[in-house]
C-alpha cells in the first residue's frame, strides 16, 4: 500500500533521477538482459541500440514520480503504453522481473542515496504502477478475446498476398490459418507481428499499422524496408526479402490509442514517408462511410518513387469530398496540388479547416514536430492535433 510517506520519498528522489538521466535506464536494460536474456524475445533490440527505448523508459519513470499523487494526469500515457504492451503479449509475471531489476539498478547506481526508506518507497510505488498496468492490460486482453473474431495471445496467420506499393514499401495481406473471422479495429491502430528470422537467436516482435479498413476476414500491413547494410532493419528486411505468399507468422490482436475519432467535423490527415500507412485505413473507412465532411490528405516524401498509394488515394475522390496535396523533396515535374521542398502549410492554409478540423499526424519525429508547430502557429488548438509515433513514445 502506497502511503503519503512513500509518495513524499519518491518525489524527493526526482532531482536524483534528473541528474542521472538515461544512465539509469541504460543500466537497467543491460542488467535485465544479462540476467534474463529470454526477454530479448520480447523487446525490440534495435531500439536499445539507438537509445530510444532507454530514453522513453526514463521519461516514463520521471513522469510517474512527478505525478505519483495525481495519477489521473497519466491516464492517456498509461493507455498508450498498455496498448503497446498488449501487442507484445506482456504478462503479469514479467512485471516482477522488471521490478526486481529496477530496484537493483537504483541500489547499484546510487548506493549512498538508496536507503531502506527509499527502497521501501520505490518498491511500493512500482507495485502500484505494475498493478495498474496489469489491470488495464488484462481488461484489454479480455476485451479483444470477447469480440467477434477476437483471440488472446499470438494467433497464426498466413500471408495471402505480397504487393509492392513503392520502391521501399510492400503490403502484406494476412489471413488466419484457422479460417475463422478476425476482430475489427479502429482505423489508425496497429498489429503486433512476431517472427523468428532464420539464423536469429531470438524472436522479433514489431508493430505495423493496419493500412486498410477492417473487413472481418483479413488484415493488411504495409512495411517500409528500413536501412541498408549494418543499419538495415532486422524485421522489415526479413519481411521484404524472405517472407512470401503462403508463409506463416504470429499476430496479436489490433492495438493502439491513435485512431480516427468521428466528431462530425472536417478531417486533415498529414503524413511523412511511411507514416501514411494508418492514414490509408482512415481514408478507406471514411470512404466506405461516405463521410459527409471535407477530408484533406497531405503527404510528404523524398520523391515520387517513394510515394505509396498515390493512385489509390486519388481514386477515393469519388467517394469523399477529398483534397490531396503532396510535397516532394526532389521533383522532376509537378502536377496540380504538388509542391517541391518540405511541407509548408502556408502553401494551402486557405484550404484547411483551421478553426474546426481534427488533424492527424504520422511520420518521423522531426517531421511531426515541424508540422505540429506549424499548426499551432496557424491557430489550431493542441487538443485537435493527434499523432502516432512508430517506436517508443516521446512528446512531439
Amino acid at each position: 500500500m502506497l502511503s503519503q510517506q512513500h509518495i513524499d520519498t519518491v518525489k524527493a528522489t526526482i532531482p536524483l533521477l534528473a541528474s542521472a538521466g538515461t544512465a539509469i535506464t541504460e543500466h537497467f536494460y543491460n542488467r535485465m538482459f544479462t540476467h534474463n536474456p529470454e526477454l530479448k524475445n520480447v523487446f525490440n533490440m534495435t531500439h536499445q541500440k539507438t537509445g530510444r527505448q532507454p530514453a522513453a523508459l526514463f521519461n516514463a519513470i520521471a513522469a510517474y514520480a512527478t505525478y505519483i499523487d495525481n495519477l489521473e494526469a497519466l491516464t492517456s500515457a498509461v493507455m498508450r503504453i498498455a496498448h503497446k504492451h498488449t501487442s507484445f503479449n506482456i504478462q503479469p509475471e514479467q512485471y516482477d522481473i522488471v521490478g526486481h531489476h529496477l530496484i537493483e539498478t537504483l541500489r547499484e547506481l546510487a548506493p549512498d542515496a538508496f536507503t531502506k526508506e527509499v527502497e521501501e518507497a520505490w518498491t511500493a510505488a512500482y507495485v502500484q504502477l505494475a498493478e495498474i498496468f496489469i489491470k488495464v492490460e488484462g481488461d484489454l486482453y479480455k476485451e479483444h478475446a470477447a469480440q467477434t473474431g477476437g483471440w488472446e495471445g499470438f494467433r497464426r496467420f498466413r500471408v495471402a498476398s505480397k504487393t509492392p506499393e513503392s520502391e521501399l514499401v510492400t503490403s502484406f495481406v494476412l489471413e488466419p490459418v484457422d479460417g475463422q473471422a478476425v476482430i475489427d479495429f479502429q482505423p489508425g491502430q496497429y498489429l503486433g507481428v512476431k517472427l523468428h528470422p532464420k539464423g536469429a537467436e531470438f524472436d522479433e516482435i514489431r508493430q505495423y499499422s493496419l493500412s486498410t479498413m477492417a473487413n472481418g476476414k483479413s488484415y493488411r500491413i504495409s512495411v517500409k524496408r528500413e536501412g541498408t547494410g549494418d543499419t538495415a532493419g532486422v524485421m522489415s528486411n526479413y519481411l521484404h526479402n524472405h517472407i512470401e505468399v503462403g508463409d506463416e507468422i504470429d499476430v496479436m490482436p489490433p492495438a493502439g490509442d491513435f485512431h480516427f475519432q468521428d466528431k462530425g467535423t472536417p478531417v486533415v490527415l498529414i503524413s511523412g514517408g511511411v507514416g501514411l500507412t494508418p492514414m490509408q485505413a482512415m481514408l478507406d473507412t471514411l470512404a466506405k462511410q461516405n463521410y459527409s465532411q471535407p477530408v484533406s490528405y497531405l503527404h510528404a516524401c523524398a520523391h515520387e518513387g517513394l510515394h505509396s498509394f498515390k493512385d489509390h488515394v486519388n481514386g477515393l475522390k469519388g467517394a469523399l469530398d477529398l483534397s490531396v496535396y503532396t510535397w516532394y523533396e526532389r521533383a522532376h515535374e509537378l502536377a496540380d496540388s504538388e509542391f517541391e521542398g518540405y511541407m509548408q502549410l502556408d502553401d494551402i492554409k486557405a484550404n484547411l479547416p483551421l478553426s474546426n478540423g481534427e488533424f492527424y499526424l504520422c511520420g518521423p519525429v522531426g517531421f511531426m514536430m515541424f508540422m505540429k508547430q506549424q499548426l499551432l502557429t496557424l491557430g489550431v488548438e493542441a487538443d485537435r492535433i493527434h499523432y502516432e509515433l512508430f517506436g517508443p513514445h516521446q512528446e512531439v
